[in-house]
């Protein structure tokens, strides 16, 4: 899913910074008020962006144009908090598992009335006005010449791709009197973060349906008319695994997800999404859903609804719903959504969460690349991130869905939120599933596609280009944590030069889209009616709720006990029986896999033509899977052992 429309969908921040210090702490993005600057001011960090250069300045903005920024509250201990985060997320610590409830958290880490008070006083001072205020944010509004006096720059209008934005001249900073009371601020660059359209959410989308023939299990259905590939007639690929597909390879054994809750993070809100995840459940074998057991969060407006491509988010929250029951039947599940696809709107949807804690296990399907994340709203991620960690709740992010992103963006860099140190990042498979629901093998997840020639006797540009394939590969903003230490190889850790930084994924599972997930949805058919459908579908956005639902299995199997921030107790676990060490070349090195796959031209029926292309497995553009930590797959994916060796 996140292959096909994550350009159109997920615009979390486009303004380019410098990247984040190298020196951070073992765990995360230091605290934004880290340096004092002249005139005893603490300078936050990432605020000043890279492209707000001097060649590109139109000079001062306008003192009287009006802007609206946050301001993030570090709370009254910040370095407490990262230590306790840290504690009760190590099974090697004695804190392991002493988790708080939201009140704890706040009380121990929030802001003081002391900090919120100079805090206001300070904003209020400087001409700007308080409009909204949480726990963790204060957002005020007003003049750019304000805005200046406030943050210690001015702001100047740049040119940028064609466009001109606001930016600060400068680092911004603030009083060092608050005495380290306030995290970041964001807003201070209009650069396109957040959009201005207001709207209604639309009807669902055009239909999109998946041509036959298909193989109901890998190796199922062969045509050896068709030619051969790497020495042999490839497989169709298979209709779309289903969850008791999924439940056996993966190792769910007796276990359901009974106690646990999922909740899922996207933009907007499917409106067909109760009755789609019924009417799937019932076509294909999964356990009705209980009363109250899918129940949503949603916000009451909506924005950006054009710009994010409200109604492209439909399929991804039905794919997320359906893959953790089909996988974690007995789960309760709460889908959270956001307003837009902004950063400001996601990070409400993730804050929610934590503060009502309302789940034990948040899966999250959306990313973008490392380049297009301001440290400012890195800093804001995850101060979110470790408060949850503080009350045993664990976030899942896909790692992306253009391997290196060398393809898409021209530069070698990682996926964010995804590369957070306080994430699990999940990386993807092509995964077979042989007859009986049996595990054959899994690859890293990277497709390359030749078409079948004009007169069908050989396949056009073979091996074919890549396409699409796991994210992965090596920070340049977020030192290496603790617990890659030992696991993740050197060259990996340091493939960007200096320091040792976090390298992604952790932990993967089925993705590819050709041997993906049977998924129902309401859809827009030519005709203009909208009736359910099923397709088949993927991408790390079907492996990231995936392994939501295989760690709320996990965390049934640990008598309910919640995993939290679970990468350390994951890495503990690499090397063992518990995973699957996932290689390019499960079958041996001269052994190249494949499948032959048949969509319709206008993706709907045969009317328009049928297109037959081979996708090659295995080949995620410049990452390899192989033995060992790889960064395509991370450790591994579960395998039978995985689930139970959380039990006490």
């Amino acid at each position: 899913m996140r292959a096909n429309r994550s350009r159109a969908r997920i615009l979390l921040s486009a303004a380019v910074t410098l990247p984040l210090a190298a020196g951070a702490l073992a765990l995360g993005i230091p605290g934004a008020a880290a340096d004092t600057g002249d005139g005893g001011r603490d300078v936050l960090q990432g605020t000043h962006p890279q492209w707000a250069t001097a060649s590109a300045d139109h000079g001062e903005t306008a003192a009287t144009r009006q802007l609206t920024v946050r301001v993030y509250l570090a709370g009254r201990d910040a370095a407490g908090l990262t230590a306790y985060a840290k504690a009760v997320s190590d099974p090697k610590s004695a804190q392991y598992g002493r988790y708080l409830t939201p009140a704890q958290a706040e009380a121990r880490f929030g802001a003081s009335p002391e900090q919120l008070a100079a805090v206001t006083a300070w904003l209020k001072g400087a001409g700007l006005r308080i409009t909204a205020r949480t726990a963790h944010y204060l957002e005020v509004t007003g003049t750019a010449a304000a805005a200046g006096r406030a943050f210690g720059t001015e702001l100047h209008d740049y040119a940028r791709k064609g466009h001109t934005y606001r930016a600060p001249a400068r680092t911004a900073s603030v009083p060092a009197s608050l005495d380290g009371a306030v995290l970041t601020v964001t807003g201070l660059s209009d650069a396109p973060r957040s959009v201005r359209h207001d709207g209604q959410l639309p009807k669902p989308g055009p239909v999109f349906k998946n041509s036959g023939p298909f193989s109901a299990y890998h190796g199922e259905n062969t045509d050896t008319s068709l030619p051969q590939a790497y020495g042999a007639n490839q497989p169709y690929a298979v209709k779309g695994y289903t969850g008791r597909q999924l439940r056996s390879v993966y190792g769910a054994g007796e276990y359901t997800g009974k106690g646990v809750t999922v909740a899922i993070t996207d933009a907007y809100a499917s409106p067909t999404i109760a009755q789609d995840a019924a009417q799937y459940a019932a076509a294909n074998g999964d356990q009705p859903y209980r009363a109250g057991q899918l129940t949503q969060s949603n916000p009451r407006h909506y924005r950006s609804v054009k710009e994010c491509d409200a109604a492209g988010w439909y399929g991804e929250e039905s794919l997320d719903v359906e893959a953790v029951h089909a996988v974690a039947p007995d789960a309760n599940i709460v889908y959270v959504g956001a307003e837009s696809c902004m950063d400001d709107a996601l990070i409400d949807s993730l804050t929610k969460i934590v503060d009502n804690r309302l789940a034990d296990i948040v899966s999250n399907s959306w990313g973008d690349v490392e380049a297009n994340l301001t440290a400012d709203s890195a800093a804001a991620y995850d101060q979110v991130f470790k408060l949850g960690a503080t009350e045993g709740i664990g976030f899942y992010f896909s790692s992306g869905d253009d391997g290196d992103n060398v393809a898409s963006t021209g530069t070698k860099q990682v996926d964010v939120p995804a590369s957070s140190a306080w994430v699990t990042s999940v990386g993807g498979t092509s995964l077979a599933v042989g007859k009986g629901d049996s595990y054959l093998w899994e690859t890293g997840w990277g497709t390359q596609k030749s078409v079948l020639s004009a007169d069908g006797k050989s396949w056009d540009g073979f091996p074919g280009a890549f396409t699409s394939g796991a994210g992965g590969g090596t920070s340049k903003a977020v030192a290496q944590p603790d617990y890659q230490r030992g696991v993740v190889p050197d060259a990996l850790a340091t493939a960007n030069g200096g320091a040792a930084m976090r390298t992604v994924p952790d932990i993967g599972a089925v993705a590819d889209p050709n041997t993906g997930f049977l998924v129902g949805q309401t859809q827009q058919f030519p005709d203009g009616s909208y009736q359910y459908s099923e397709y088949r579908i993927g991408g790390t956005s079907l492996a990231a709720p995936v392994i939501a639902a295989v760690q709320a299995l996990a965390q049934q199997a640990s008598g309910g006990t919640p995993l939290g921030f679970a990468n350390p107790a994951i890495y503990a676990r690499y090397g063992s029986a518990g995973l699957h060490d996932v290689t390019d070349h499960p079958l041996g090195p001269d052994t190249e896999l494949a499948v032959v796959r048949v969509d319709y031209a206008n993706s709907v029926d045969a009317t328009g033509g049928l297109l037959t292309s081979l996708r090659g497995l295995g080949h995620d553009s410049s990452l390899p899977a192989v033995t060992g930590y790889d960064a395509v797959t991370g450790v591994g994916t579960p395998a039978a052992g995985y689930v139970g060796s959380y039990r006490k």
